[in-house]
């Protein structure tokens, strides 16, 4: 392979989560409307005037235009240039941790924007596309046979046990309590997490998500003075996408480095 230094390769890197990360913006916003995501083109969410090539320029286009629609001045969420900021940090990461290679392109990359594109959209419609959470679990699947540090079987078991663990708590929850605890995209995504991580990365997964996501609910509860914390539906899967990147970047390091070698 051909060498690439460090200073390039993180620019590459960067540059592709860039793309990545403003694709992910139309995908965010028209998937839970039930959108085309291919048309119209890009343009303002005000006056519907289309965007100017330089204006898609990813993260550049929102500096120049500084914040605003070129055409009616409507001020531009700081939510566009953030995911875009993101996605980059994420590609730069899974560059690092794992090199170049073709597993990085079809495996290591897309699964970092699909869990950057499930985060962003379950927090603002309490939702997990089953658009990007089935296509996701395929993927894994499909490209596990590849990564040594899976295999297929692992793959078929993570895959598996995410999807029974949640929905097996979720049946127990709802014939509990007579309410619905978790939704189906939690499962399917947990799913698409094992598919791609594994048993092991499951149980991470559910652990450290369970943590990070009673202690912010708990701040959270308080600070918007709720006395009953069952009560206070804060969305999951922002916490399973952290835990599940989280795993997948840095679990079992020794182990997969030593075997991508």
């Amino acid at each position: 392979m051909m060498y690439i230094p460090d200073w390039l390769s993180y620019f590459i890197s960067a540059g592709f989560g860039l793309i990545a990360g403003s694709f992910l913006n139309v995908l965010i916003h028209r998937i839970p409307l039930g959108k085309s995501i291919i048309k119209p083109g890009s343009h303002c969410p005000k006056c519907g005037k289309p965007l100017r090539w330089r204006d898609n320029i990813p993260l550049l286009g929102f500096l120049l235009l500084r914040g605003r629609c070129h055409s009616c001045d409507a001020r531009i969420s700081i939510r566009y240039p953030a995911v875009e900021l993101l996605t980059a940090l994420v590609f730069v990461a899974m560059w690092t941790r794992f090199g170049w290679g073709a597993l990085l392109v079809l495996r290591d990359w897309p699964l970092g924007a699909l869990l950057v594109a499930i985060t962003f959209i379950d927090l603002d419609h309490r939702l997990i596309p089953d658009q990007l959470s089935i296509p996701g679990i395929v993927l894994g699947l499909a490209t596990s046979w590849a990564d040594p540090g899976v295999g297929l079987w692992s793959s078929l078991a993570g895959a598996a046990l995410g999807f029974g663990f949640f929905y097996a708590f979720a049946w127990i929850y709802e014939k509990a309590t007579g309410r619905q605890g978790l939704g189906g995209g939690d499962i399917k995504l947990l799913a698409m997490i094992g598919a791609f991580a594994g048993p092991l990365g499951v149980f991470f997964t559910v652990m450290m998500s369970s943590i990070t996501g009673t202690v912010i609910g708990l701040v959270w509860a308080l600070v918007a003075r709720r006395r009953s914390l069952m009560k206070f539906a804060i969305p999951f899967g922002p916490f399973l996408a952290a835990a599940g990147l989280y795993y997948y970047l840095l679990g079992d390091v020794w182990f997969r480095s030593m075997i991508r070698m």
